[in-house]
């Protein structure tokens, strides 16, 4: 039925389309769901499928896919107090690993990536629930894995809009052309069940030129062990700017995180459902000027 010559073909694409069963597994997989796979432990990996840095819990800005109902106090055209808003929050986000070197033990190194992410929030209480404001962002971090000891340094670009359904509101609406370049570090702990973590930002090629130039960043979060599928996790975030006289914007998370085993060796997939809590300057681009506060709950993919 089919020639000698393209017996080899046939035989590729049965390994494409039907791969064999795969003993392989995950290394140094941490709480947090991060961790290599054994086949790319060690050396030089190009376009590694694994992450070595644990993303921030309640980082708003950490890139990740989510969506969450919010309510609370966010400034707008009708009732320039803004008080009972509800906004519905949706972010997307995903990481794309350039290169990996290996450290000298399995699952350690030192990796480069491209990330991309948008944060986009909706008024729900208009009839087509508005685009109110959307930051895109896109980087390349470097991050760095030894034992418990982790590190994060991003290069990222950030411009932030306002949606049109917003602008037609009147206009006493003042859109910002904001957009900026910043650098990004954060180096992080792992103590047992806790993660503790420091950095700060440094601004750069800032429009408008109100935008402050300094950040200071920490948090702490907790992570249960896990009962079968499922662990507590708690997280703390504070941010500081010299914009707001170092006032800090709070953001506080809780809830259960899943974990579905990973697929050919690769560490876990998570999932969590959390209650967030917020207070201080907005993290919002078009809104950085001003403070906001909020409660709610969100499902959170890719942490």
């Amino acid at each position: 039925m089919f020639s000698r010559s393209s017996q080899p073909w046939i035989a590729l694409m049965a390994v494409l389309l039907f791969p064999l069963p795969s003993d392989a597994q995950t290394v140094a997989t941490t709480r947090c769901g991060t961790g290599v796979h054994e086949s790319e432990a060690r050396g030089a990996v190009l376009f590694p499928q694994d992450q070595i840095f644990c993303a921030l819990l309640a980082d708003p800005k950490e890139p990740r896919s989510f969506v969450s109902y919010l309510r609370g106090e966010f400034r707008t055209l009708d009732d320039p107090a803004g008080k009972g808003t509800n906004i519905g929050s949706v972010g997307l986000g995903d990481s794309f690993g350039l290169v990996r070197w290996g450290g000298s033990r399995p699952g350690e190194g030192v990796q480069l990536d491209l990330v991309g992410s948008i944060f986009a929030q909706f008024d729900l209480g208009t009839p087509s629930n508005d685009l109110i404001n959307a930051d895109y962002i896109v980087g390349l971090p470097v991050t760095l894995r030894r034992s418990g000891f982790s590190a994060r340094v991003t290069f990222y670009h950030q411009s932030s809009h306002l949606g049109d359904e917003y602008l037609l509101r009147g206009e006493e609406i003042e859109r910002e052309n904001l957009s900026f370049e910043s650098i990004a570090v954060v180096l992080s702990q792992e103590i047992r069940a806790l993660r503790l973590y420091a950095g700060g930002e440094r601004l750069f090629r800032r429009e408008p030129e109100a935008l402050a130039t300094q950040l200071m960043h920490a948090g702490i979060e907790l992570r249960t062990r896990r009962s079968g599928p499922r662990a507590f996790v708690a997280a703390v975030d504070l941010k500081a700017t010299e914009q707001h006289d170092w006032s800090p914007a709070t953001s506080a998370r809780a809830g259960i995180e899943f974990a579905r085993s990973g697929a050919a060796g690769h560490p876990a997939r998570l999932v969590a459902l959390m209650l967030e809590v917020y207070e201080g300057p907005s993290p919002y681009g078009q809104f950085f000027q001003d403070n906001i506060s909020y409660v709610g709950f969100g499902l959170h993919v890719g942490l």
